[in-house]
């Protein structure tokens, strides 16, 4: 064992320890990282569905973007390395092309109303950086998710803007969170992991994938949730529905007033 000690008093002995536990970190990190991705990403796509995309971009998008995607200053930003997922979750929900510049874009009617030729259009824009991928069939599952969990992150995390119903609300500057009504499980993954117009990204280490499922879960299972009480004001909280009760309470208040005065007026007579 002297060979090992002596090896051990090695002035190199430290700097190869420390290359060794970095190699090791680097390797658990890709194992994890690939797992997640190999989970969500697509079929690749091949030449021909690339040129098609390539061909829709150019009729589409080239006029704001750049011809190849690098953006134009002062109207579109480069959609070099943004990835298939934000080009899906944009042009599925009729964002882009946008109408016009401003601080959101709304959801309208869709340009490209093809699915496939969507999927070209994002698979061009993936072949020219990579980014997230659209996610398969499978990570948007909500089979065996957790609705409660589901409920405890979107409150956490997306209430703030987009309401504990989902409902949508305003922001500063002119931006608004959506209503996530007519959202579909894959626009709901990829909005979370591209975080569109003011709405952060959440990568697949800060909300994981089952995590985002449940999310899911919550949003579409608390739509067909009935409204116990009647009406349902919006969906959007306490907060409308104590305005409403504020705003009765106030009008009887007037009326009983009006009431009384005139009785009073007519007694004095």
């Amino acid at each position: 064992m002297s060979w090992i000690t002596a090896r051990r008093r090695h002035p190199a002995a430290g700097y190869i320890a420390v290359a060794f536990v970095l190699v090791m970190i680097g390797t658990a990190y890709a194992v994890i990282t690939g797992s997640n991705a190999s989970a969500s990403s697509p079929t690749t796509a091949n030449s021909a569905q690339i040129a098609e995309g390539r061909n829709l971009f150019v009729e589409n998008c080239s006029t704001c973007h750049g011809l190849f995607a690098e953006g134009v200053t002062g109207q579109a930003p480069s959609l070099i390395g943004v990835g298939a997922a934000a080009v899906d979750f944009q042009v599925s929900t009729g964002r882009m092309p946008a109408a016009e510049l401003g601080g959101e874009n709304p959801r309208k009617p869709l340009h490209i109303t093809n699915p496939a030729e969507i999927h070209a259009l994002a698979a061009y824009i993936q072949s020219l950086g990579g980014g997230p991928p659209i996610p398969s069939a499978a990570m948007v599952s909500t089979a065996g998710a957790n609705l409660g969990l589901g409920q405890q992150l979107f409150v956490a995390n997306c209430a703030a803007c987009h309401n504990f119903e989902g409902a949508g609300g305003a922001l500063t500057d002119g931006k608004f969170a959506p209503a996530l009504v007519p959202s579909t499980p894959t626009q709901i993954y990829e909005a979370m992991l591209t975080g569109p117009e003011a709405m952060p990204s959440f990568n697949d280490l800060t909300i994981t994938p089952q995590e985002k499922r449940d999310i899911i879960a919550y949003v579409t299972q608390v739509r067909s949730e009935p409204n116990p009480g009647g009406f349902s004001l919006g969906r959007v909280g306490p907060v409308t529905e104590g305005l409403v009760a504020f705003l009765g309470l106030l009008l009887f208040m007037v009326l009983a007033a009006l009431w009384i005065t005139a009785k009073h007026g007519k007694a004095h007579e």
